[in-house]
């Protein structure tokens, strides 16, 4: 893990970043980039990198800010690692000494912002004629502009709820146009920041996609705020956003970032546009379909496929019945799985939903761009909206998610089993080898026989009890990221062909 005193691991990781944009700076392997990659660095470049770790470390200790007790002169104390910090000094020493790694996926975060702006800059002629990294700074005063006056709200009445009894969690997503993401990602943070929201943003030219969470008064505002800012007001409604219970507690940080796509499916937006998707259905209309679907006598032989277009670990603890459930760990696999099998949907209708319908924008337009199908269609707002509508319907078991909660629960029942036993069972766990972030179904029983790791391999590591999550960060592919290892107990095997989930009708 680099240090302020490793500058040759430095040079490597900002070599990294400047060299190779297209990387995910949240994966683990940045944090110790191989020595190949180290290039000479010029004393411009030194100075981005100094100032990208000064940036990330006062981002960092900046949401460790709680209100002060009124006695006190001073209007703020720190709070992490459930410690209380009084001064500003004995923050950032344990910032220093006990958060290095996160400072460091932050300092390659806004290192990658910088690096996107200088690969599509064609009128920057030199560092000192126009920095994009100064161009951020002095948005600072514009920003304070754009967030919400809460000067009549206490403090305690923002914070209030970040335990989740009275939080929200908030889901979105809107395919726009934006010039400046930079400037977006800039307002954003401050935004979260001023109302103490916690989550991940992702922003690009073609839209933004959220998940934050925080006391219901501070969604609410931010909401508001939303609807009203120029650059989404036309295309965001207050039906956009689902919500549910939970709060700042669900997310170990705040993480808001620039990237090529809002949603990681591996391919440019300017191939695949978010512009051409499939029709939209409302969930009325999509409960409607599937009904008529699994009516008929052998759903096997329709013209209709009921596509879930999210990862294994999702439709393992959920599914509409009759579905399709391609075997992928994260969501750039879905093209290849498209390409793969063009035969299956060829002169078909196809149904495809996820979790709040993002996927599915691109997900359809990259399946119609493939000319085999006859209708493609899509679950407007995802399963979160239609849960909400029919939370006994056709959509069985929970509702995985993307946060320490990991998943959501609209009815009883449970379609998965214990990895072990195969006892009915659908609530995950970390397994409990340490830095391993497979996720395993294990029961009460087997956990109780010390059976609390992922596969054999981190079994024979380490017997002690699997521990519930604590510092882990998830994303829409983070799957994508897991170790793999040589036998995997939780996920389903692998099939030559895919064949749909076709399970007993209601």
């Amino acid at each position: 893990m680099p240090s302020s005193n490793s500058s040759d691991q430095e040079d490597d990781l900002e070599a990294c970043v400047l060299r190779f944009s297209d990387l995910d700076l949240k994966e683990t392997g940045l944090i110790n980039p191989s020595s190949s990659l180290k290039a000479e660095l010029d004393g411009s470049t030194k100075k981005k990198y100094s100032f990208a770790k000064k940036k990330a470390f006062a981002l960092f200790v900046k949401t460790k800010e709680v209100p002060a007790p009124l006695f006190e002169c001073k209007e703020k104390w720190w709070k992490c690692c459930q410690q209380l910090f009084m001064d500003q000094t004995s923050i950032h020493r344990h910032v220093a000494t006990q958060h290095a790694d996160e400072i460091c996926h932050q300092t390659a975060s806004i290192l990658k912002q910088l690096a996107m702006t200088l690969s599509t800059s064609k009128s920057l002629k030199s560092a000192d004629e126009r920095n994009p990294l100064k161009e951020y700074l002095t948005h600072d005063h514009e920003v304070s502009a754009w967030l919400p006056d809460v000067s009549c709200f206490s403090p305690d009445e923002l914070i209030s709820g970040q335990g989740g009894e009275e939080g929200e969690v908030l889901l979105y997503y809107c395919y726009c146009d934006l010039e400046d993401p930079r400037w977006i990602c800039a307002w954003q943070t401050a935004l979260c920041q001023h109302l103490h929201l916690t989550g991940k943003v992702r922003i690009a030219t073609e839209g933004i996609n959220g998940t934050v969470g925080g006391s219901k008064l501070a969604t609410r505002l931010y909401v508001e705020v939303m609807l009203s800012c120029p650059w989404f007001k036309d295309y965001l409604c207050k039906d956009d956003f689902k919500t549910s219970k939970g709060g700042a507690c669900c997310f170990p940080e705040l993480r808001v970032g620039v990237f090529e796509e809002i949603v990681p499916m591996g391919i440019s937006p300017n191939k695949i546009s978010y512009r051409t998707p499939g029709t939209h259905l409302s969930p009325g209309e999509f409960h409607k379909e599937v009904e008529k679907f699994l009516s008929q006598a052998n759903p096997e032989e329709s013209d209709t496929i009921l596509l879930d277009c999210r990862n294994f670990y999702e439709s393992k603890i959920g599914r509409f019945q009759g579905c399709l459930a391609p075997d992928i760990r994260k969501f750039s696999y879905f093209p290849s799985y498209v390409d793969k099998n063009l035969e299956l949907f060829r002169e078909k209708r196809v149904l495809m939903y996820c979790t709040g319908g993002i996927r599915c924008e691109r997900g359809s337009a990259y399946l119609k761009a493939k000319g085999v199908c006859k209708e493609v269609f899509q679950l407007k707002g995802g399963i979160h909206k239609y849960l909400e509508e029919f939370p006994d319907g056709f959509y069985k078991g929970k509702l995985f998610v993307f946060d320490e909660r990991y998943a959501l629960s609209y009815n009883s029942d449970i379609v998965s089993e214990c990895s072990y036993c195969e006892a009915p069972w659908d609530q995950y766990k970390l397994c409990s080898t340490p830095q391993c972030r497979q996720l395993v179904l294990t029961c009460p029983d087997c956990q109780g026989q010390g059976l609390t790791a992922c596969c054999v391999t981190c079994q024979d590591k380490g017997g002690r009890l699997a521990s519930s999550p604590t510092q882990n960060s998830f994303k829409e592919e983070w799957a994508g990221s897991l170790i793999k290892k040589r036998t995997i107990i939780t996920t389903p095997s692998t099939r030559a062909g895919p064949k749909p989930l076709y399970t007993q009708k209601p």
